[in-house]
């Protein structure tokens, strides 16, 4: 084992924790209020190779491993939630999806614009009466010669109005229920493509979230990710790498909730001395760390499974399940700490708290997860072999 940060990853660190202080920290308390980010933001990501940290050069990516994808979450989710949730759906649930499953045709076409940052990508799998269940969706994908008709609407879609690529699901055969799923590349320009953002969030309301809407749109049969009945699979596979990304930007939030919550326990006093020297304020202030410490180190064990080429969907399940939990927890307790000005936005941490909480939510819920977990233990549940992986790091062994 080793716990050591490479000198290239500590440089990662720093370049990605001074962009969030310079040009993401400043702006944010405005940005959430106004409900959207300066859309300069995605051309700075782009020109700090972050859109494609760890997608293969050759892919124009930055080559670099997988757990600096979880340092980029980590240190934007400092920033704000907004922002890991953006590199999330972007690298985590279309890029690395199309890293997998893409033909080489369609990583030339849509991956490579996308790690560079020209094109932006999501992911299409929720719907209104599909969530957790995802065999419950109804958007259909019908054959017609060389190309597939969509119908059908998703929601809870991140960058819905931004992205220019999706990753949608749907049924071609919806009598072999989860065998019955296809997966498909998306564009916003095709015929019959809408999208409309979701209002009144009540957390991440600097990023754009929102609803898709297919009608009677022609996707070419080339256009296809994976083979017919696939897609259920992918979807799983991509679920694997948002939700790494979601536990990374989970201990970001964690580290944030420290640092304010420690810098007003320098500032504010009570009974006559600085309120962290209160037992009480001081066990609030270590649960946080030890959720912190907790939380990295399962993130960056699955990290390290991904450089390896092993399925992890295991100890991905649980290091999402407790950094979102944990992320959660220590929000709650810096407005706890701030007392009635955690209350406003006088201070960051009524944002934090609004925003830990979808991710307790989204890309399997907390349920979902604890259910899974006992499986595993129980043995009632274990993870085949998928017919293709993530390509192991580094990239060019």
């Amino acid at each position: 084992m080793n716990f050591e940060f490479t000198t290239e990853q500590e440089m990662l660190r720093k370049t990605v924790r001074q962009f969030v202080d310079d040009e993401i920290i400043p702006h944010i308390a405005k940005w959430d209020a106004e409900g959207g980010f300066d859309q300069k933001i995605w051309s700075r990501l782009a020109e700090l190779g972050l859109m494609g940290v760890c997608v293969p050069e050759q892919y124009g990516g930055s080559g670099m491993d997988y757990n600096a994808l979880a340092i980029v979450c980590e240190e934007l989710e400092r920033g704000d939630t907004a922002f890991r949730t953006a590199v999330s759906v972007h690298t985590g649930l279309n890029s690395m999806t199309l890293m997998q499953w893409g033909t080489e045709a369609q990583k030339q076409q849509y991956l490579v614009p996308q790690a560079k940052g020209v094109r932006i990508g999501a992911f299409g799998l929720t719907e209104p009466g599909a969530g957790s269940d995802v065999a419950a969706m109804s958007t259909t994908a019908i054959r017609d010669g060389d190309f597939y008709v969509l119908n059908g609407q998703k929601t809870w879609i991140s960058l819905c109005d931004i992205a220019d690529h999706f990753i949608v699901f749907a049924y071609t055969d919806k009598s072999k229920k989860h065998h019955g799923i296809s997966a498909f590349i998306v564009e916003r320009s095709m015929a019959g493509f809408t999208s409309k953002a979701i209002k009144g969030k009540y957390g991440i309301r600097a990023g754009n979230t929102g609803e898709l809407f297919f009608e009677d749109l022609r996707i070419p049969v080339e256009n296809r990710l994976g083979e017919e009945g696939e897609g259920f699979k992918i979807a799983m596979s991509a679920l694997d790498n948002g939700r790494f990304t979601v536990a990374a930007g989970a201990v970001g939030l964690i580290q944030a909730c420290i640092e304010a919550s420690v810098k007003y326990c320098h500032e504010r006093e009570t009974f006559g001395k600085p309120i962290g020297e209160h037992q009480l304020v001081g066990q609030m202030i270590a649960n946080m760390e030890a959720g912190y410490q907790m939380s990295r180190l399962l993130v960056y064990r699955v990290g390290e499974l991904k450089n390896k080429g092993v399925r992890n969907t295991r100890e991905t399940s649980l290091a999402k399940w407790q950094a979102c939990d944990f992320a959660n927890k220590a929000a709650d307790d810096a407005v706890q700490i701030h007392g009635a000005y955690g209350y406003s936005d006088e201070y960051p941490v009524a944002r934090y708290l609004r925003n830990s909480k979808a991710p307790v939510i989204y890309e399997g819920t907390r349920e979902i997860h604890t259910i899974m977990q006992a499986d595993y233990v129980l043995g009632k549940r274990q993870d085949k072999s998928l017919a293709k992986m993530l390509p192991k790091w580094p990239f060019d062994e």
